[in-house]
Order: C-alpha cells, then sequence, then structure tokens
C-alpha cells in the first residue's frame, strides 16, 4: 500500500499510457470499419434493392375492351318501330294483319293437304316367240310433267332392251310354276334392280302434289299444286321449284328470291296403292 500510495501518480499514468496504447492498436479496425460502412450506405444509395412489382390487375381492362369490341346492337326496328312504323293490312274478312314476314306473303302460306305422286311398274304380259321371250311391262307415272303422260303406258321389250326408263336384265320363272315369271329391271335413274311379277308390282314415291290456302287473302289453290305450278298471291307470283314430304320451296318471280315453307300435313294415301283391276 505504501508503494502505492508513493507512486499511485505513476501507476495512473501508466494505466492511461496502457489505455492509449490499446486505442491506437484498435483504431486501425474501427477505421476500416467505419469505412466499410460508410461504403455500404453509398452502395444502398447509388444501387438500391427494389423490390419486384406485384403482377397488375387488368381484368377490369380486358373486360372493358372485350365490351368495345362487341358493341351492344341497336335495333330500332322491330319491335320498338322507331324510325319504321308497323304497317297493317286489312284482310279479306276485314279484320287487320300485321304487315311482317310471318303474316304476310309465302310464310303465311299454309298447306292443306299432300299428296304422294306414285311411280308404278308393273308385269302385263310375257310371251315367247321365235326370237325369245317379250315382256310387257306396264308403267303408270303419277309424277310425269306433262298430264298426257300420267296415264298408264306399256313398253314391250326383251332381256337387254333399254328404254328411257329402265333396262330389262333378267327374266325368271319360279322352279314349281314356270307360268309365274318374274322380270329384273335396272332402274336408269339409280341404278337400282327391281322385281316384277304379275302379282308383285313395283312402286316407288317420285314426288308430291299439295293443295295450299293463302288465309290473308282468303284464296284457295286446289286441285293439286305440282313442281313448276304458279301460285298468284300477295301481289306477286310464285313458281313452285321443289316439293317434299315435309316443306314446299317457291321462287319468287319479281326477285328469283327462294321462300321455304314447311309444313306437318302427313301426306295423304301415305301407304302404296292397290294394284290396279286388271
Amino acid at each position: 500500500m505504501d508503494f502505492l500510495k508513493k507512486n499511485y501518480e505513476k501507476v495512473l499514468l501508466s494505466a492511461v499510457l496502457l489505455g492509449l496504447v490499446v486505442a491506437v492498436a484498435f483504431l486501425p479496425f474501427e477505421i476500416s470499419r467505419e469505412k466499410q460502412k460508410l461504403e455500404d450506405m453509398i452502395t444502398s444509395l447509388s444501387h438500391p434493392k427494389v423490390k419486384p412489382l406485384p403482377n397488375l390487375e387488368v381484368a377490369p381492362q380486358e373486360a372493358a375492351l372485350k365490351l368495345m369490341a362487341a358493341p351492344a346492337p341497336v335495333n330500332f326496328s322491330a319491335p320498338n318501330r322507331l324510325f319504321n312504323p308497323m304497317l297493317w293490312q286489312k284482310a279479306a274478312d276485314g279484320h287487320l294483319i300485321k304487315v311482317d314476314a310471318s303474316n304476310i306473303g309465302p310464310n303465311a302460306l299454309v298447306v292443306t293437304k299432300v299428296t304422294p305422286l306414285w311411280l308404278r311398274l308393273s308385269l302385263d304380259d310375257v310371251r315367247t316367240n321365235e326370237s325369245g321371250p317379250r315382256v310387257t311391262v306396264g308403267i303408270k307415272n303419277e309424277a310425269a310433267l306433262r298430264a298426257a303422260d300420267r296415264d298408264k303406258k306399256q313398253r314391250y321389250c326383251s332381256v337387254g332392251t333399254k328404254n328411257d326408263l329402265f333396262t330389262l336384265r333378267e327374266l325368271k320363272a319360279a322352279p314349281d310354276n314356270p307360268t309365274n315369271q318374274t322380270a329384273v329391271l335396272e332402274l336408269n335413274d339409280t341404278g337400282q334392280r327391281v322385281s316384277v311379277s304379275k302379282e308383285q308390282p313395283f312402286q316407288r314415291i317420285d314426288g308430291y302434289e299439295v293443295d295450299l290456302r293463302y288465309p290473308p287473302e282468303n284464296k284457295i289453290f286446289p286441285s293439286g299444286r305440282r313442281v313448276d305450278s304458279m301460285l298468284p298471291f300477295n301481289g306477286e307470283e310464285y313458281k313452285i321449284v321443289a316439293i317434299t314430304e315435309n316443306e314446299l320451296v317457291l321462287l319468287a318471280k319479281a326477285n328469283q328470291k327462294k321462300w321455304t315453307v314447311k309444313y306437318s300435313v302427313r301426306p295423304a294415301s301415305e301407304s302404296k296403292p292397290h294394284p290396279e283391276p286388271r
């Protein structure tokens, strides 16, 4: 203790000097740390870390573009009739009819009856002479264009003979009854081979005829209108260009526009007709 009392000033000075030596020894590390800190600050300011932007929500804009690409249609005609008022026409019985495509013109035409037109081939006679068998085939074509061609006619032919309707390909006899013969005909329009005998004629539908009515003018077109028939109604003339089992096709004479009239009338005499009496 006496030593400390006598030399405390030296001890204190030594401690201070030791602290200074430690501080001087630590000073380069502190300078380096501060310098690195400054460099990091400069780097963070000049090259900051930027977070990536989130995906943009563009659904509303895309929906708006789609709406602009397909604008809403504005109809100033039917049913509002803003600029073109609805026209009305007085029918034959005095009541008023809206003048539109469903009430006036071909679409207002009513089919009241549909009749199938048959092609019928019958084996009327078979005779044998020196040159071989001769076959008589009866033809009744209800769909013929000319009325004179719709009556029953007969064609005389032998095997291999071809006419405007068919070719006689074969004449066969039943093994148990040689008098019961069958003619095999090849139809020119379809190439189909059909068998015709006296008991079993060949029959098919080759067209239709229709009875019509036009209610707005109380006009009736009976007597079976066929293809190429002219129909005057609604101040125009229309030609029938096709008739099927469930629709009628008209051609306007004025502008050559085609109209299809559909109907659900069941064809009359839809079953095959009975063989004609001999």
